[in-house]
């Protein structure tokens, strides 16, 4: 690393060579930092915000703090012996203080810590590319950096909450995941508008600690990139806790009368609340990031090949949300380890393994087996291809579906437990393309389904992988049995 310092009478600037540049200090951004820095590279990391990113200050953290006493409850009402002292509310107040201490009360002194002790140099302010394989931050103080990369520079910087163009909006002030998960009080009223993860993640949390919710869904139902039984499941148990669920519905006006929000629909309703939450997409955070220095248009998610080379560049890698592959924190750290890998070998000289699927610098599960879990209760956990997907892809598949009451230790885990199971079989090469699970803990069980999709586990060898009596996880065995007929 070397560095020369230049003043001018506006500004004073310094410019540092690093072999690695990394655009944004997330989870994402930060296992790059790891995988680069464990290879012996120097790396900077700019970030304009917090150390440790959107994943925990504004989504996977906060919100779990505040689903899991809603969960934790929801299911110690369904074991005897045990329901009759659950009923009472939530105590919000405890919770919201838990929340806030698993984010650290919005403070970053952890993770700084964290990048100091393996040697990773972090850039506050705003970062921009200003030609090739070249950073310019504006710090805080007015002052300017120049970043170059000798390798490799990285844009990690996630994305953000996609509002729809609706007149007036920015005065409502409406929630986005960010104010929903940070809120410091519960609203007596809450208006969702979505159906996707965070909008049934958010509508489970605020109506536990109290809210009255009403969701709307502009399309048929919830969760509509999972198998549809997940969303009915979610959307029964929703209605069944007191939310209004509204399908074909859509929000036309939105203004706040007096601290009131009065949304109106294109079904001619007219809906008051305290808080509106928009959960209605996500947008790649690269519209001021001087990608028009580079031949790429600002704005635009970020194509890239399976070791997140940014195509046809030599030396800038998208990892994360905004190369679109998979919006996922877990998934964008896994293409982080991917393209860490990829930069330490190009660096080395040695000759990459992309072209390997599941070789150690090619994000394959990007395409085949992306896990995701939704917070829900119930639960909806699912890996790979569901069934529409898997057809549409051109594979020959069957799915086998079987409900969660089939096994004792679901009986055992909750009285009336309620779920399903389906796997979607690939036909032509007995291995399974995708699994889903719904039903209370199911979270717990989709490691397993992981590695079946991911390994392609004959279905022959899955006979062999005995589950535990009586636990929830039977429910393998009785896909299997239902798939041998």
């Amino acid at each position: 690393m070397t560095e020369t310092e230049h003043t001018d009478n506006t500004t004073r600037s310094t410019t540092t060579d690093y072999d690695v540049v990394v655009l944004g200090a997330g989870p994402v951004g930060e296992n790059v930092v790891d995988r680069t820095r464990a290879a012996g590279l120097s790396t900077a990391v700019v970030e304009s915000e917090l150390v440790g990113g959107e994943c925990s200050y504004w989504a996977c953290m906060p919100s779990k703090a505040l689903l899991r006493p809603a969960i934790a409850r929801a299911d110690a009402r369904r074991v005897p012996g045990l329901r009759h002292l659950v009923q009472g509310p939530l105590d919000a107040a405890e919770v919201l203080a838990h929340r806030d201490y698993e984010t650290a009360h919005w403070k970053d002194d952890g993770q700084i810590s964290w990048l100091e002790s393996i040697g990773a140099d972090l850039y506050r302010g705003k970062g921009r590319l200003a030609g090739s394989r070249r950073v310019e931050v504006d710090a805080p103080d007015g002052g300017r950096h120049v970043l170059t990369a000798r390798h490799a520079v990285v844009i990690s910087t996630g994305s953000r909450a996609q509002l729809p163009d609706l007149p007036g909006l920015a005065q409502v002030r409406p929630w986005t995941s960010r104010e929903a998960t940070s809120a410091k009080e519960v609203p007596d009223r809450l208006l969702v508008v979505g159906g996707g993860v965070v909008a049934v993640e958010m509508a489970t949390a605020w109506q536990a600690l109290g809210s009255e919710v009403t969701v709307l869904v502009r399309g048929k139902g919830l969760l509509p990139r999972m198998e549809p039984f997940a969303g009915e499941l979610v959307a029964e148990a929703l209605t069944e806790a007191g939310a209004d669920i509204r399908t074909g519905t859509s929000v036309t006006a939105v203004t706040r009368e007096n601290g009131t929000v009065v949304a109106l629909t294109d079904a001619g309703d007219r809906l008051e609340a305290d808080e509106i939450l928009f959960a209605t997409g996500r947008a790649p955070r690269t519209d001021d990031l001087g990608l028009d220095t580079v031949g790429l248009e600002p704005g635009s998610w970020l194509p890239v090949d399976d070791s997140l080379r940014v195509t046809g560049s030599s030396w800038l890698y998208a990892v994360g949300d905004v190369n679109h592959r998979a919006l996922l924190t877990h998934q964008g750290k896994y293409q982080a380890r991917i393209a860490g890998a990829a930069i330490a070998a190009r660096a080395a000289g040695v000759p990459l393994l992309e072209s390997d699927p599941w070789g150690a610098h090619a994000a394959t599960a990007d395409h085949a087996a992306v896990p995701q879990v939704v917070f829900t209760d119930p639960e909806a956990a699912a890996v790979g291809l569901s069934l529409a997907e898997a057809e549409q892809a051109g594979h020959r598949v069957r799915a086998v579906d079987v409900e969660f009451s089939s096994v004792a230790g679901a009986g055992l885990y909750a009285d009336g437990y309620r779920g399903r199971a389906r796997m979607v079989v690939d036909l032509d090469h007995e291995t399974l393309r995708g699994v889903t699970f719904v039903g209370p803990a199911v979270s717990e069980l989709l490691q397993s389904a992981t590695i079946a999709v991911a390994g392609e586990v004959p279905v022959s060898r899955l006979w062999h992988a005995v589950p535990s009596y009586p636990t929830v996880s039977e429910v393998w065995l009785r896909l299997l049995e239902a798939y041998r007929g």
